[in-house]
């Protein structure tokens, strides 16, 4: 959609408003409240026709071990999550690569101290391979990972589980990509 151009003494009508606003960006889908001492979280039918992309933004809570988050999309398993990337170490002067192919992409690292994860994922209901990226900070790393998913199942939902582990507390939020 073109963007219209406002001037000085024009009259902003209802309409003009309703076309901006439903054509922003970032819409919010849903959220999950992560429980005590849980070792995974799934967040059921946030995937759907009505977006082709989506971010999913994971906050708060703590972990009794130092584990990575598996993200692993609904209908989707064997080894066909590929990932790679760099993680730096805080406090280490160098950064290590990351190469991988297994049943999960890392979507962040959780600890006794947080887990914060952004997860940008692209076509997840399409069928069509899926693709995106993961980023996250922790006490111990920072991740930038994009990943590949080599399925052209159609996924509704997603799951994060921890390698060891448990978690308690934070919030899953998922938000779509308007479409223009």
């Amino acid at each position: 959609m073109a963007i219209k151009t406002f001037t000085t003494g024009e009259v902003l009508t209802a309409s003009d408003t309703n076309t901006y606003l439903a054509n922003s960006g970032l819409v919010y889908v849903t959220s999950a409240t992560i429980g005590t001492t849980v070792s995974s979280v799934t967040v059921s039918n946030c995937f759907s026709a009505t977006y082709d992309h989506y971010r999913i933004i994971v906050s708060g809570g703590v972990a009794s071990a130092t584990s990575n988050l598996g993200l692993q999309l609904s209908g989707i398993t064997g080894s066909v999550y590929n990932q790679l990337g760099y993680y730096q170490l805080w406090g280490a002067s160098a950064r290590s690569d990351y190469a991988a192919t297994g049943t999960t992409v890392i979507a962040c690292e959780a600890n006794a101290s947080a887990y914060i994860a952004d997860v940008e994922i692209k076509n997840p209901f399409a069928s069509v391979r899926k693709f995106g990226n993961t980023m996250s900070q922790s006490t111990n790393n920072q991740y930038s990972m994009p990943f590949y998913i080599n399925s052209t199942a159609s996924a509704t939902g997603f799951s994060l589980t921890t390698g060891s582990g448990t978690l308690t507390g934070g919030t899953i939020t998922v938000y779509g990509y308007r479409k223009a």
